[in-house]
């Protein structure tokens, strides 16, 4: 089966991204056509960018840079689980992304994202270049929930409904397509590498 890694964007204290991972992950199991990791960003804890060289040499100096390439070269697919920051995506995951370069290529990524009334939705459509830059493939298809706090139940788990479900499962279908259609350019980027 092919890998999936749901990587958890948001690292500051009181975050509710584990939380909604955790929902996210339980739907992906229940789908059954990927192997699933969990990335976390806050326990990943890159520095901000400290490599010399310029990511698409991979030529790198540092432990935690080679840890993350092989942690990411491992993939085949993504979702990013991922706050709205004043109208964009958080500065830990750019720099996530702009630590490597060949790692991420020819790989589908979906999107699980939150914030209030936008869901999320401004900060999915401001990676969205970032990724084609670095040859992903972003899904149209994406799950995007509004209002966060009103699906956290009284035990602090997060609790979908039926149109979150749907989107989470039609997501989960369309990264499959993409993660089978693309795999031989992922082989060929490896050998290039």
């Amino acid at each position: 089966m092919p890998k999936l890694q749901v990587l958890i964007a948001s690292t500051r204290p009181g975050r509710i991204g584990p939380t909604i991972a955790a929902w996210f992950v339980g739907r992906a199991r229940e789908y059954g056509a990927f192997e699933i990791e969990v990335v976390d960003l806050a326990e990943v804890n890159l520095p901000f960018m400290d490599e010399p060289n310029h990511p698409i040499r991979r030529q790198y100096t540092k432990e935690h840079t080679f840890r993350w390439s092989a942690l990411v070269d491992s993939a085949d697919a993504f979702v990013f689980v991922m706050p709205e920051y004043n109208y964009g995506f958080n500065a830990q995951l750019k720099n996530a992304l702009d630590y490597l370069n060949w790692e991420w290529r020819y790989k589908p990524v979906g999107f699980v994202s939150y914030g209030g009334v936008a869901a999320g939705t401004r900060a999915v459509q401001m990676i969205k270049p970032v990724l084609t830059t670095l040859r992903m493939m972003p899904l149209v298809e994406a799950v995007h929930i509004p209002f966060f706090s009103n699906f956290i139940n009284e035990d602090g788990q997060f609790e979908a409904n039926i149109e979150l479900e749907t989107g989470a499962d039609a997501m989960l279908a369309e990264l499959l397509r993409w993660t089978d259609a693309m795999e031989p350019l992922r082989v060929e980027a490896a050998r290039a590498a």
